[in-house]
């Protein structure tokens, strides 16, 4: 062969790499998570990266091995086995046939996101004992979570709030193997006996969107945003008193569920670019897995994750959160998540492993009520945070008849859009909007109105604290305004000062948020698990932020309210941090256990959970039910489950996750997991039987009789119908046979029933939900 044919040789094989194996370099790159399992234990740190970049060289060709290291991203080198890198779809695809590799997806920074005092004081009226009995006994017996670690993944922290403080606390615990890690504005001073650990993830960020711009954010630990805060107070912050909402609202003493747990700080989430923080923040998969694999590997008991998005058909193997989570609970360590804000649309509801426990969003008995005196002195009720001075009346119009003409259609008219609202007609007068949103005030205030009255169409009103006076009231209380002013020659009203009244009935109510069932990845798994405070909460804030965290707020307060699944999953966090002191050698399968039986799906007036359109609640609304920490301490029984347990549930979905463990050649099927609530989403042959197991953590000598409530259309048959048990830690099954009944429709529509377990002394409850389709 001469050396022309040499030259053509190679490049046909340059040409049909190029084609078919190797990629142009022009095709664009992103973010890729390459997910192997879990580490053996057998290969050191470099071992383990030379091990990752094999992967990325074996796809890369003749890169060096300089160029092959500037491609990856992550290295996952604690527990989780993974890497992410740079990579083009057609490397992406190549890696993920080989040896080894479970899955490879892309790091979206923007699917992932924040579900962005008095509530304790709530939650133990719901426990039907006096505070005393119920809460500060629960908090004294947890000795307030002391050496507990709960680990916060979020935006981050402002650790100069008093939450913070660990005056009078003991030395970290000798289990604790994280850092703080020093960065802007952030060092090792910041850390204290409270906040003993800080780490930020900013890698798979940046490779996604570019470096950060630093006049936006602080390339450390540090909260800009203020959501991190907020949920890291609302687990763990110290009593604080006299802590209040800007203009003095909710006053009283600010503090966490459980006072005295460590926090442990993990900020994976950052400015989205060219966006304001109240339009959210970017919170790459591959920086999430991260902050999994260090928070595992420091020595975390609890992961309190107030994130997350409505999962994809590939969520099992391509969600950073549930595959961090699996490897977290394997090492017992307990996960709680937000359920999600898309509600009220039904099949929105987030972080549905059944590893996880997912928490769902509901009201306290608080509300904040500013009324509205019109010109005739009738008091209309309104409900704001926003500070007001008692003002003189004033004129007042309905937005839909002082309108830019030409601006507004027929569905937007009144809604108070930007730039719709006449100067001329506007100015100096108190507009009604039919939106309850930011904007509407701020374009009140732009036509130059003096206050505004925005309509709410839930039963349940999420305070916002506005930047000029303005008010929310009800769809009635809107109506009952609008004919005012239609009848009223020249009607005029004026805002009253606002003031917080506690002990409001009914409580609690879903919020018109939180995200709703059925599970659309396996809706034979029922989520949410549960529901907890998450409207209207105030906690710690961040004062590099503000209020509104928009541009034109420059406020800073050092305590706000929020609303959001996110709020509600740090209270369940920090019960989990309190049963985990009393009852150490309990799985995260009996912590969730117990908080799911011993839940109420009762209000304070003893009526059923009611929903934001005053319709009666559902499982797919609150999972069993309102939790209630004290009951949670002494459930009596516990439906357990393992590791292993959740393998073969996967296996169910013909899903593995882990190389080291092999589906069985009949695979039960997904209701038999051992969970605390039933769902069955297609009878076949009109009669399906599943099998649980309880097991005793009450007295050791006791006797549990079974009642049960079949969901309309089934019979719902349970065997056997009595379980007695001689010890603790005994454990007895029983078989539950659900049978559609003749005159029942093959529909996909739910229907809703409980069984129960008692000895007298508790009541272990589990929601059923069936469909025939």
């Amino acid at each position: 062969m001469n050396k022309h044919h040499i030259i053509l040789f190679l490049l046909s094989i340059f040409l049909i790499m190029g084609l078919g194996g190797f990629v142009s370099c022009s095709e664009e790159k992103k973010v890729y998570v390459v997910y192997l399992g879990e580490h053996s234990g057998e290969k050191t740190l470099k071992e383990i990266e030379d091990h990752h970049c094999s992967f990325l060289h074996s796809v890369k060709g003749t890169t060096t091995k300089k160029d092959v290291r500037a491609s990856l991203v992550h290295s996952y080198k604690n527990i989780i086995n993974g890497f992410s890198a740079l990579l083009t779809s057609q490397e992406a695809d190549m890696i993920s046939g080989m040896e080894g590799v479970i899955s490879v997806f892309h790091s979206d920074p923007h699917e992932i996101k924040p579900h962005t005092t008095r509530s304790w004081d709530f939650v133990s009226i719901l426990e039907g004992t006096s505070l005393i009995n119920s809460r500060e006994e629960l908090l004294q017996n947890a000795s307030y979570g002391k050496d507990i670690i709960v680990g916060v993944i979020d935006t981050g922290v402002w650790p100069e709030s008093s939450s913070f403080s660990d005056e009078g606390m003991g030395p970290v615990p000798k289990s604790w193997k994280g850092i703080c890690q020093e960065g802007v504005a952030f060092n090792a001073s910041h850390c204290n006996r409270k906040l003993i650990g800080a780490r930020y993830y900013l890698k798979g960020y940046e490779a996604a969107a570019g470096p950060l711009n630093e006049t936006r954010d602080f390339r450390s630990p540090r909260d800009v945003d203020g959501h991190g805060t907020h949920t890291a107070g609302t687990v763990g912050g110290r009593r604080v008193a006299n802590a209040s909402a800007i203009g003095g609202f909710a006053k009283g003493t600010a503090t966490g569920g459980a006072p005295n747990v460590r926090l442990a700080i993990y900020k994976v989430c950052w400015p989205v670019p060219d966006q304001s923080l109240a339009e959210g923040n970017a919170c790459a998969t591959d920086d999430i897995l991260a902050a999994f694999d260090d928070a595992i590997a420091d020595g975390v008991h609890v992961l309190s994750v107030s994130l997350g998005s409505i999962p994809r058909t590939t969520y099992y193997t391509q969600n950073g959160i549930a595959i961090g989570s699996l490897h977290a609970v394997k090492k017992n360590v307990v996960v709680s998540c937000s359920a999600g804000n898309e509600g009220p649309i039904p099949s929105t509801v987030g972080n549905v492993a059944p590893w996880i426990i997912t928490v769902g969003a509901s009201s306290i008995d608080r509300v904040f009520s500013s009324p509205i005196m019109l010109g005739n002195g009738m008091i209309v009720e309104g409900q704001t945070v926003t500070p007001i001075r008692r003002r003189r009346l004033h004129p007042l119009v309905y937005a839909g008849d002082v309108e830019i003409r030409g601006t507004t259609a027929s569905n937007t008219t009144g809604a108070c859009l930007p730039g719709t609202l006449s100067r001329n007609l506007v100015r100096g007068k108190v507009v009604l909007c039919r939106n309850r949103g930011m904007q509407a005030s701020m374009e009140v205030k732009r036509a130059g109105g003096v206050a505004a009255i925005l309509g709410n169409t839930f039963n349940e009103i999420q305070v916002t604290p506005f930047l000029d006076p303005t008010t929310v009231v009800f769809s009635y209380s809107l109506t009952t305004i609008q004919k005012y002013i239609q009848t009223e020659k020249n009607p005029m009203a004026t805002l009253l000062p606002g003031n917080t009244l506690i002990g409001t009935k009914p409580a609690p109510v879903m919020a018109p948020f939180t995200s709703k069932g059925p599970n659309r990845v396996d809706p034979n798994i029922l989520k949410p698990d549960i529901t907890a405070p998450g409207f209207n909460i105030l906690a710690a804030w961040s004062e590099a932020s503000s209020p509104l965290k928009i541009p034109e707020d420059h406020r800073v307060v050092k305590y706000n309210m929020n609303s959001g699944t996110s709020m509600s999953c740090p209270h369940v966090s920090a019960v989990i941090a309190l049963l985990k002191s009393i009852h150490p050698d309990w799985s995260s399968a009996a912590i969730r256990s117990a908080l799911m039986t011993t839940s109420t799906i009762n209000n304070v007036v003893g009526r059923p959970i009611t929903n934001s359109t005053g319709s009666d609640a559902n499982p797919f609304e609150y999972g069993a039910g309102h939790f209630r920490p004290s009951r949670a301490v002494d459930p009596g029984l516990v439906y357990d489950a393992t590791y292993t347990d959740y393998l073969l549930y996967l296996c169910s979905q013909n899903i593995s996750l882990d190389s080291s463990f092999s589906c069985p050649e009949k695979v039960p099927a997904a209701s038999n997991l051992n969970y605390p609530s039933l769902a069955i989403a297609n009878i076949r042959g009109s009669t399906r039987t599943v099998r649980r197991v309880v097991t005793n953590v009450g007295r050791a000598n006791s006797t549990y009789f079974l009642a049960v409530r079949s969901p309309l259309g089934y019979v719902v048959d349970i065997v056997p119908k009595t379980l007695r048990f001689s010890k603790l830690g005994e454990k007895h099954s029983f078989n539950i046979t659900v049978r559609a009944q003749s005159s029942i429709e093959k529909r996909n529509v739910f229907s809703f029933g409980w069984y129960t377990w008692s000895d007298g002394v508790h009541v272990v409850r589990s929601p059923i939900a069936v469909s025939s389709a």
